[in-house]
């Protein structure tokens, strides 16, 4: 009888094996190119009985489940929300609206600063007041004109809602060594203080009505020479700080707002997790990593994150900031961010072997292979710099002049949506949070591919063509096959139900 029972369970695995493979049979398209698609429906493919023969292609397996997806999206900062306010508000309404609805982007992981930065029409901070280490003084009224409003809009546009991280430049002045904005460290007489800041600006802001998910200690922690707001740390001064003072106060306050670590380019990030992530402590209670991408140009590094992963595989990893810099943005030229033409900062000031990692790029390819390539070692989020600026690539206090998605041209009440949002589409769109990532087998090295299966079992197969040849390939799921055709130099979502 026990025999019988236990064949019986396997031809009920078996068929039921067999019919969730099956059950793929609609497989739409979307693709963005340089050709002139945006976002644009190509139609759909039918998928059918997988032949025997077998031929190079991409395979997806929809079983092997790796990390669970956080969200995708952009960055409020003061600069934005002064240009959007000097829009109409039809114009501005119409921006929000192309980000965070349904509609549109549909953002979901988001990013502002704590006090001032670079893009900042001035240096400020919520304590401006010398000597007031218990912060009686704490206020965000610098933030009431542009960001607050901004975001509170954002929220009202989003059906789901999104995440918020915060991220501190630089502490007040008077909290540190060098008395200034740029540079200098914290004194320790002020880490108390600098702890009491950060719950100060968290209850503040849900005052607003504004719910911060999580923090990074310092942004770019590194420094940046002193060429704008920063505040200096070191793995070991951080390791302090948040074991003796920031966590203590985040547990005494009650507050659930997750702590990410570092903040700053991947190149150095290994030997931050190494040395903080070794105290048990800190390792509990604190969320994870945040990385940048402007040690290269070209590079993801996949063997530093992977590395990471491995090494301390119940911590997270998302990409907190990433933009085309060293740019003033190309009005209205949708074919620029196509080209080899972009440069950044290494491009100009990198020595030696360094120097390599920053040759001249494609805007496009950048983004799309950064996602692809961090969603493939273990990043749970991607974040980009300001959502909108102006056709400078400001406003920005200290000329660091930026490229955003949305350009804005407020003298003639004008919106330039650049093929860089369009990209960012791809991903904030169609890999919703809670997605995990699962099994590729991408036989054809011209293509980078990641797919994700959404929390409503819909797979979605992220592919970029960096070619100037259109590419036919075959895609397989479960015992299933479509052939797809792929434009030269394009990504292309594939959703597949």
């Amino acid at each position: 009888m026990k025999y019988t029972i236990l064949i019986i369970l396997l031809l009920t695995l078996i068929y039921g094996c067999k019919n969730s493979e099956q059950e793929f049979t609609e497989l739409k398209i979307i693709q963005t190119s340089r050709a002139g698609d945006q976002l644009t429906a190509k139609g759909s493919v039918e998928l059918v009985s997988s032949a025997t023969e077998k031929r190079p292609g991409i395979r997806i397996n929809p079983r092997q489940k790796f990390q669970k997806i956080l969200g995708f999206g952009g960055a409020f900062t003061e600069s934005s929300a002064y240009v959007l306010n000097q829009l109409s508000p039809q114009k501005r309404q119409q921006v929000i609206h192309s980000y965070f609805s349904k509609e549109g982007a549909d953002y979901s992981l988001t990013r502002t600063h704590i006090n001032s930065c670079d893009f900042s029409l001035s240096s400020y901070s919520y304590a401006p007041d010398s000597g007031d280490i218990n912060l009686e003084n704490f206020s965000v009224k610098e933030d009431m004109d542009d960001l607050i409003p901004l975001i509170r809009e954002a929220r009202a546009a989003s059906i789901d809602g999104f995440k918020i991280v915060a991220s501190p430049w630089t502490a007040p002045p008077w909290m540190k060594d060098n008395n200034g904005w740029f540079g200098g460290s914290l004194k320790p007489e002020y880490y108390k203080t600098w702890a009491l800041y950060f719950s100060k600006y968290i209850k503040a802001y849900a005052e607003q009505g504004i719910d911060i998910w999580g923090i990074t200690v310092e942004n770019e922690p590194l420094g940046n020479n002193a060429s704008w707001e920063s505040m200096h740390f070191t793995p070991q001064t951080m390791a302090v700080f948040l074991k003796e003072y920031l966590i203590p106060q985040f547990k005494d306050d009650s507050l659930d707002t997750e702590i990410l670590i570092y903040d700053q380019n991947r190149d150095h990030v290994k030997e931050w997790v190494e040395y903080i992530l070794r105290d048990h402590f800190i390792a509990e209670n604190v969320w994870g990593t945040a990385v940048h991408w402007y040690s290269s140009t070209i590079d993801w590094h996949p063997e530093i994150l992977n590395d990471i992963h491995k090494n301390y595989p119940q911590k997270h990893i998302i990409h907190s900031e990433g933009c085309i810099d060293n740019d003033v943005p190309v009005w209205q030229d949708d074919d620029w961010y196509w080209r080899k033409e972009a440069t950044d900062w290494g491009f100009i000031w990198a020595t030696g072997k360094e120097k390599l990692q920053h040759p001249e790029y494609v805007p496009v390819y950048r983004y799309a292979r950064d996602i692809i390539g961090g969603l493939n070692s273990w990043l749970e989020g991607w974040i980009d710099w300001n959502i909108v600026l102006n056709t400078q690539g400001g406003p920005n206090h200290v000329k660091n002049w930026c490229v955003a998605p949305v350009i804005a041209k407020p003298e003639t009440d004008e919106i330039y949506y650049t093929p860089l949002f369009y990209i960012l589409n791809h991903f904030s769109k169609y890999i919703r949070p809670g997605a995990q990532r699962i099994g590729v087998e991408n036989g054809i090295k011209e293509l980078m591919v990641t797919g994700c299966v959404n929390p409503d079992a819909t797979i979605v197969v992220e592919i970029l063509n960096q070619t100037e040849q259109e590419r036919d390939y075959n895609l397989t799921v479960g015992n299933k096959t479509a052939t797809i055709q792929i434009a030269a130099s394009a990504l292309q979502t594939l959703i597949i139900k």
